[in-house]
């Protein structure tokens, strides 16, 4: 028999020690192909031949300096075939439609809507009304005597925001968005950028023939626009996307004939210096007997709604029915100011269009929807 060992090592085991079990791993989200296909980044395939590209809207490849390739899937498209009709070549990269629809839209917070637009908020403005100048006097004459008048030239009216104010969010959410998908900032007020044309260019008297001055009452009605849009009380106004139009304003609730809708605002520079520019929104500002110091407004860069407000077909009747809105250029104390006004009474839901061709250099508008 075996003697028994005293070690307290012999009669104690030693077990390897136990792995707490892992849990199980959760599943993968994996991104979808339509995700990683949009934020990839892309190559461009360069043909051995482009004498042979053809238009992917009509088959054709006739009028190859007018077709456009696009810079993401390398298709042609003829300028006159798209919609909206391209009218210049454009400068830098350009995506079809079907590249570009696949660019995510930005959406707007009320808080971020707030903040884009920089809206003073006011401890009161919600209980306040504003009031016009020329309302306070319609009602001190009401107060008086019967007296007749001669026919005075009609009077601007200041436009009337919707009076729920998540709606005026939504609407300046809308125009929040088209300005961001086009990299644009929002100005209400022309700029004076360094490398064009002054502020000191801008002279009401440098126009050849004169230009039509904004009278006192008319221009009490644009100080007030101008104070209830940094309050955050727009128009009642909605940008839209139209698959032919491109960018577009509708109306969003009633407006009044002669109601003022909009300054046309963005970067001033002198007309020579965008001869060759393929910005399409660009308005005249200041025709002078020396061709040298004419101006026009680019809002290529900055902007604000008017920029999406489409002309009319002025070539066909139908076309210029459309047209509910007028452009016109006024001296206002001095510099000329160009404002777009209501030409008649426009319902919800109808699209704001005006006529480019207001002045001497005719915009190429035949082939507008």
């Amino acid at each position: 028999m075996a003697p028994l060992s005293s070690s307290p090592a012999a009669a104690r085991k030693v077990f390897p020690p136990r792995r707490r079990p892992s849990p199980p791993s959760p599943h993968r989200k994996f991104r979808s192909m339509e995700d990683i296909m949009r934020t990839a980044k892309y190559a461009v395939t360069e043909r051995d031949d482009y004498s042979r590209v053809v238009c992917s809207k009509c088959g054709s490849g006739e009028d190859s300096d007018e077709i456009l390739l696009c810079d993401r899937c390398d298709d042609g498209y003829h300028m006159l075939c798209l919609r909206p009709i391209v009218v210049r070549v454009p400068i830098g990269s350009w995506y079809c439609p079907s590249c570009s629809r696949n660019s995510p839209v930005k959406r707007f917070s009320q808080t971020k809507v707030i903040d884009f637009f920089r809206i003073q908020k006011c401890a009161n403005s919600s209980a306040e009304k504003c009031t016009s100048p020329r309302d306070t006097r319609k009602r001190r004459r009401r107060s008086g005597t019967l007296v007749l008048h001669k026919k005075r030239r009609r009077r601007i009216l200041p436009f009337s925001p919707t009076e729920d104010p998540a709606r005026r969010l939504e609407q300046m959410g809308s125009l929040a968005s088209s300005l961001t998908a086009l990299r644009m900032e929002f100005s209400d007020q022309l700029t004076y950028m360094q490398g064009m044309a002054p502020r000191s260019a801008n002279q009401a008297e440098f126009e050849n023939g004169g230009m039509q001055v904004l009278s006192k009452e008319d221009t009490e009605t644009l100080e007030q626009c101008r104070t209830m849009y940094k309050r955050g009380e727009c128009p009642p106004l909605l940008v839209v996307f139209d698959s032919c139009e491109g960018y577009t304003v509708e109306a969003d609730g009633p407006i009044k004939d002669m109601t003022l809708i909009a300054e046309y605002t963005g970067d001033v520079d002198y007309i020579v210096n965008r001869e060759n520019d393929d910005c399409d929104s660009m308005m005249t500002l200041l025709l002078a007997k020396d061709p040298s110091k004419s101006l026009v407004i680019c809002p290529d860069k900055r902007g604000n709604i008017a920029r999406f407000i489409n002309g009319i077909n002025n070539h066909t009747p139908d076309g210029r029915k459309k047209q509910n809105l007028k452009c016109v250029r006024y001296n206002v104390n001095g510099e000329c100011q160009v404002l777009l006004v209501a030409t008649r009474d426009i319902a919800k839901g109808e699209r704001l269009y005006y006529d480019y061709n207001g002045y001497e250099h005719e915009y190429p508008t035949h082939h507008f929807i």
